[in-house]
């Protein structure tokens, strides 16, 4: 990047808000999945104007931009390959508005899930995309990424809960996407579109959020089962019955040891597979409400089922789930994790081909996630300092996906491609859909500026 480049950037943003040294810089290099490549410039926009003019700049000199948030994601997806500018939004975080007479709020793309929920609870209200890092992500890195979390399987994705964008293209085009209204059908859908692409359609200044009413009260239940196939029969017959849950998490036999050994949390000894169910809804409704999740949940092999009645049972239902986490943090050094998806009637299909390919590979795999729409989080536990066991990693993994495809599934629910996926894409896209794509990504990015190098798996710096 040239020094002329590096002067104009400081006279759009502010010289406060430049960095250009490379230790500055550094930190903005990689996201969560521990990959990293440094950046020649960081810049903090603090309105949509200043960000057209840092794009036009960067599209005629051809300098790649990776737009970044947290850095809360763990594809890649924000590592900045060929280096260029991260256009970092943590400082474009307004709540602009908060409507809640048409249940909406307007806010900039640095805001974190959280403040915001906090601010809309305020008024009654919620955003229903809740991943499991709210406390850190941004609402633009949940756009980016299409990320859902627990609530999804009730509420829907970003894609469901997002009214309109405003934008900026690769080429620096102002655009505006969507409506206000919760109907509207005028023009190709490019919210839709925009929301998932991960930052190489357009930079994202602006979001108009669908805000859902909070509920009365909500009840949580444990249920635990003998084997795999029990506890995915009474995820079906869950998800067949009118009461939908607002969460229906899942761990296989390999987590609930791991959380045994890890933590004081008592377990059936024969305990093969636990589901997490929430409910939530009116308080008049919920006694029958967890009547039929507890009818519905009555499988052959059901071991125990728990329906929690006060605060404090419920954190200690949920502190069994929450022990995951810092137990494969303790146990395993590396963890390769993967978001697949799969029909729930597929569920056993997968965690039992999972568990035949980690005896194949010698490799421990954990699995836990969101059962109600079958988005599983699948773990593989190895030593990075083991390069056999890396290896071994690499060919398990290309396997699992191999297997995810012939149950029918997607590789990622809510995680994205990035950089670790882009190999494996072209398994579930065929070469004339890949092909539209880079089409699409033609029209809004003509000189390839936007995030290059990601997605698509061949696709390479055009600057």
């Amino acid at each position: 990047m040239t020094p002329e480049i590096l002067t104009t950037l400081a006279g759009i943003a502010g010289e406060k808000n430049l960095l250009s040294d490379p230790a500055d810089c550094w930190p903005y290099g990689y996201d969560n999945s521990r990959q990293h490549s440094l950046p020649e410039a960081v810049v903090f926009p603090s309105t949509h104007q200043q960000v057209i003019e840092i794009v036009r700049l960067c599209n005629s000199s051809k300098v790649p931009i990776v737009a970044r948030g947290r850095g809360t994601g763990t594809t890649g997806a924000t590592v900045p390959l060929f280096g260029g500018l991260v256009l970092s939004f943590e400082r474009m975080d307004r709540i602009i508005d908060i409507d809640p007479d048409n249940r909406v709020a307007v806010v900039e793309p640095g805001v974190t899930n959280q403040n915001l929920q906090d601010a809309v609870a305020e008024y009654g209200f919620f955003w229903p995309p809740d991943p499991t890092s709210a406390a850190y992500c941004t609402v633009g890195g949940n756009l980016a990424y299409n990320s859902a979390g627990p609530r999804a399987v009730k509420y829907g994705t970003p894609r469901e809960n997002t009214l309109g964008l405003h934008a900026v293209t690769g080429s620096g085009g102002d655009i505006t996407t969507g409506v206000y209204t919760t109907k509207g059908v005028v023009g190709y859908d490019l919210t839709r579109l925009i929301i998932g692409s991960e930052g190489t359609l357009a930079v994202i200044t602006q979001a108009t959020l669908k805000l859902t009413p909070l509920q009365e009260t909500k009840r949580t239940m444990q249920a635990i089962y003998n084997t795999i196939n029990d506890a995915a029969r009474a995820v079906a017959q869950i998800m067949a019955q009118p009461v939908t849950p607002c969460a229906l998490e899942f761990m296989d036999a390999k987590a609930i040891e791991m959380i045994r050994n890890y933590s004081k949390i008592d377990l059936p000894d024969n305990a093969g597979a636990m589901l997490m169910i929430e409910i939530d809804g009116s308080e008049v409704s919920m006694d029958t409400a967890v009547s039929r999740i507890h009818h519905a949940a009555q499988t052959t092999g059901l071991v125990e089922f728990k329906i929690a009645t006060t605060a404090d049972e419920v954190k200690r239902l949920w502190a069994t789930r929450k022990a995951l986490s810092p137990a494969l943090r303790t146990i395993a050094p590396k963890k390769i994790n993967e978001d697949v998806v799969v029909p729930v009637s597929k569920i056993p299909d997968l965690i039992n081909g999972l568990q035949t390919l980690g005896t194949r590979f010698g490799i421990t795999i954990v699995n836990f996630g969101h059962a109600g729409n079958g988005n599983i989080h699948v773990n593989l536990l190895v030593d990075p300092d083991d390069p056999n066991q890396m290896i071994n990693a690499g060919t398990c993994l290309d396997e699992v996906f191999s297997l995810v495809l012939r149950l029918k599934g997607t590789l990622s629910g809510e995680h994205g491609i990035g950089i670790e996926k882009r190999g494996f894409i072209s398994r579930e896209i065929d070469p004339v859909t890949l092909k539209l794509m880079r089409q699409i990504k033609l029209q809004f990015d003509p000189n390839g500026i936007l995030n290059p190098g990601k997605i698509f798996p061949d696709q390479e710096n055009t600057g």
